[in-house]
């Protein structure tokens, strides 16, 4: 193909793929589309060891980096809480409630000091998803060669911005409304990925369908990716036939061989429908997709705590989510019902486990088909 963002980054086909796993990053690269690292959760030497594998695989192909720098969160204001500070602010109710959960639900306690999926080492540590947490991980990336950076949460920071433009690449960012998208665009990003209702992880409330063409229209020439409920060729026809010039996946890459998704919930995504997911705040206090489980269902109770904001509700569970994803191996255990992750909706098409490559492969096979069966009904 050739558009606008195939000419951008120098890929075949416009499919970015989002995923925390290094080796699906560099398949969907390899194979013509653009991976982009969710880091997160790195740390600023995991990072620097993930893309240095990256770049030892891919050569001189393009890859992307995905931080998430919300817009407000608790401490925003000053960059940021350190988590002592954080710890100070969540309510004792609320810490019963987890220990309650993973008590009723037979979790037994980790048997050495890891923490969860944020590695906070200690109390001095920087929040989660926050400007102070990402800015190392910012210089490290920017140290190394990827083509785009992406704020997966709301506008980038000014300073994440001006960084990335100073070392001449690409800035990206997520957009569940058009207003976000205009806000983005105002504040110099390159590229915006219009993300859904139907997606995993943190997402807004308007579908896809909607979404893409409003978005579209209000950017004016900043290309647009689709982002929400795709991970087929059809669906990329579809959003490309809205106005977006490619696409951006993330939850069909959870099913993969690569991919490091927990076999438990690996299973259970490979098991269930579009109908067992859920928006909910229960793992970092922002609603975002997720597969249904016994977790989602105990932060829904009304007659339980809610969930806090962000940060402190990861904070609150960090240590929770550690050993529910340590114990949950064991079947018919509590923390196999509680195990879940973010995902999207079109986890009820993701069915059988593939190589990632098969995937892009089937991905663009759909698609040609769906754009030659539009051709022959426009020409019939």
């Amino acid at each position: 193909m050739k558009n606008q963002v195939t000419d951008m980054f120098g890929i075949d086909m416009p499919i970015f793929a989002f995923s925390h796993c290094r080796d699906v990053v560099a398949a969907v690269t390899k194979a013509g589309g653009l991976g982009v690292l969710g880091a997160v959760a790195h740390s600023p030497r995991a990072l620097e060891i993930d893309l240095e594998w990256i770049e030892s695989e891919v050569g001189d192909k393009p890859y992307g980096i995905d931080l998430i720098v919300p817009a407000k969160y608790a401490g925003s204001d000053d960059g940021g809480l350190g988590v002592a500070a954080i710890h100070d602010l969540i309510p004792a109710e609320h810490r019963v409630y987890v220990d309650e959960i993973l008590e009723r639900y037979d979790v037994p306690p980790l048997e050495d000091q890891s923490r969860g999926q944020f590695a906070m080492k200690g109390d001095g540590a920087t929040a989660p998803m926050s400007a102070d947490s990402q800015a190392p991980n910012l210089d490290i990336a920017l140290a190394h060669n990827p083509a785009i950076v992406v704020n997966a949460l709301g506008p980038p920071p000014q300073f994440m911005i001006d960084k990335v433009r100073a070392a001449g690449r690409k800035t990206g960012a997520l957009a569940g409304k058009a207003q976000h998208a205009e806000r983005h665009v105002n504040a110099g990003v390159d590229l915006i990925i219009a993300q859904g209702y139907e997606a995993g992880g943190h997402t807004g409330e308007i579908a896809s369908m909607v979404l893409i063409p409003e978005i579209v229209d209000a950017v004016g020439d900043t290309p647009v990716l689709g982002a929400g409920g795709i991970g087929r060729g059809r669906q990329m026809a579809a959003a490309m036939a809205l106005g977006a010039q490619g696409v951006w996946c993330g939850s069909v890459w959870l099913t993969t061989e690569e991919a490091e998704t927990h076999p438990v919930v690996k299973q259970k995504m490979l098991a269930a429908t579009s109908s067992d997911t859920i928006r909910s705040r229960s793992r970092t206090g922002k609603h975002a997709r997720q597969l249904k489980s016994s977790w989602t269902d105990e932060w829904e109770n009304p007659d339980t705590p809610m969930p806090l904001g962000m940060p402190m509700q990861p904070v609150l569970i960090d240590e929770a989510i550690s050993r529910i994803n340590r114990a949950a191996h064991r079947p018919g255990s509590g923390a196999e019902k509680l195990a879940n992750y973010f995902v999207g909706q079109i986890v009820g098409s993701m069915n059988k486990s593939k190589p990632t490559t098969q995937v892009m492969y089937d991905i663009i096979e759909e698609f040609l088909e769906a754009t030659d069966a539009l051709n022959t009904q426009i020409q019939g």
